[in-house]
């Protein structure tokens, strides 16, 4: 079905320096020769590419982008993090992770205001999608954003989109109650921490076990206080592959969602699970994301008349990853584009694809959760 989507896009963010960088190291003094971030404009500007020559970026809606204000901004991060933000973004830049231990995350002069360029570009988004200008829409936006936390950034993430999209759906549209569904293969900790002891919002993080942040996204870790319940975490074995993943998409996260009965949707897409990438050890191929996002569509159009907003997160293979966003794109806006993706035949051939026991009882663990779930007894599923 086809769908008006939109596309939050502006060269400027691509200009967000992360180079003192290599790869995720931190670079100089001769231990680690200098080399591009792992998180750098390539594979962002290349999806944009890719979405141009295959006629599909024509046939979305463009959503310009604006700088965030402080007061959205501090719906979700600390005033004192925002100011040490515009201290060292005024200066020569600095680390968004004000020392948290493998928390890099530098950037360079000028770098505060193309980060709340994301952020607000996610919540122009929110605003499109609520108005119906949209019925859905895909942000194309960097620096990441998941694993920041209220008081510092983490993992290249300064600003956490997903969070503050969440509060501006609640603040700006009276919306009641946000799920946010992480499928980056990194844990999502900066939802979880953010949200765990609030019932309002459902963080869903499906990620290779124990990969990133390193002892996070525990399958026991459920949230707190009145938030018990409403966080889910699904760490899945290295080697976990297509069946695996639409087996967690339907025996956890579809029933969650349908529990809780959001008003909105917010996914938050790396596509670092992909098979060739560098940073993890999954296999996904892009008509899995394809795939996973039909699955978020159907339960959003009956749970909360089809809005979702996916935002883009990690995904650092740079020939592979284009192809990927290319076919979730595709599922979003029931559009097709004109090239086919060289990778999806050689992923999908590899062997262990389909679901094994470990795996198996591993999404079990999680499955076990959703009855945990905060249900939403005072609105029927339409």
């Amino acid at each position: 079905m086809k769908r008006a989507t939109g596309l939050v896009w502006h060269e400027l963010l691509m200009w967000h320096d992360t180079t003192a960088l290599a790869g995720f190291l931190k670079s100089g003094r001769g231990v680690v020769e200098p080399d591009e971030a792992s998180e750098s404009p390539a594979s962002k500007r290349r999806i944009k590419n890719l979405l141009d020559v295959a006629g599909l970026a024509e046939k979305l809606t463009p959503i310009k982008p604006r700088e965030a204000s402080d007061a959205e901004l501090t719906r979700v991060h600390a005033p004192a993090y925002l100011a040490r933000l515009k201290e060292m973004s005024a200066s020569d830049g600095g680390d968004a992770c004000l020392g948290a231990i493998g928390g890099d995350t530098p950037f360079g002069p000028g770098g505060y205001e193309i980060a709340a360029l994301a952020a607000g570009g996610m919540l122009e988004a929110v605003d499109a999608i609520v108005a119906g200008k949209v019925a859905n829409a895909y942000a194309l936006v960097r620096p990441p954003g998941h694993h920041a936390v209220a008081a510092h950034g983490y993992g290249f993430c300064i600003f956490n989109h997903g969070a503050l999209a969440a509060r501006h759906a609640q603040a700006a549209h009276g919306l009641a109650r946000v799920a946010i569904v992480d499928w980056d293969v990194h844990h999502g900790n900066g939802a979880e921490s953010i949200f765990f002891e609030d019932p309002s919002v459902l963080t869903i993080s499906i990620h290779q076990d124990n990969c990133y942040p390193a002892n996070s996204g525990a399958v026991e870790t459920i949230g707190a206080g009145a938030g018990e319940g409403a966080n889910l975490n699904i760490p899945l074995p290295p080697g976990s592959g297509i069946d695996a993943y639409l087996a967690v998409m339907d025996r956890v996260v579809l029933p969650a969602l349908h529990r809780f009965k959001p008003d909105f949707i917010i996914v938050a897409s790396g596509f670092d699970a992909g098979a060739y990438d560098p940073q993890a050890r999954m296999m996904l191929d892009g008509e899995t994301f394809a795939a996973m996002m039909k699955r978020i569509l159907v339960a959003a159009d009956t749970l909360c008349g089809g809005r979702v907003l996916v935002t883009h997160e990690g995904g650092y293979h740079r020939p592979s990853v284009p192809f990927l966003a290319m076919a979730l794109v595709e599922a979003l806006s029931g559009e097709k584009g004109t090239v086919d993706d060289p990778f999806q035949t050689l992923i999908a051939g590899m062997a262990w694809q389909d679901l094994q026991p470990h795996q198996d009882a591993a999404i079990a663990r999680a499955a076990a959760n959703v009855a945990r779930v905060p249900a939403n007894e005072q609105r029927q599923a339409s």
